[in-house]
């Protein structure tokens, strides 16, 4: 009865240090993620037709530098608070 759409961005932290932190940007339509950005790979990867189509669009547009900015802003950020819990 409809489409499901759902986006989910996480930070992800292998140690305390925090060059072991990276950010994942995932995209979902109908629970079948077709685009991803991964801050270790430093670019958007597709996974289905449409989300290579999206990702290399994404890739030269400025998507791209807001996801760059995302580690530092959100994870590295917030890396105390979430290490402490």
């Amino acid at each position: 009865d409809g489409y499901f759409y759902q986006r989910v961005s996480e930070c992800r932290y292998s140690s305390k240090d925090l060059q072991g932190i990276e950010f994942i940007d995932s995209y979902v339509f109908n629970k079948a993620e077709y685009v991803r950005f991964n801050s270790t790979v430093g670019k958007y990867v597709g996974y289905t037709e449409y989300g290579v189509k999206n990702a290399e669009a994404w890739n030269k547009g400025p998507e791209l530098a807001g996801e760059l900015g995302e580690l530092e802003r959100v994870c590295k950020h917030n890396a105390p608070i979430d290490y402490s819990a």
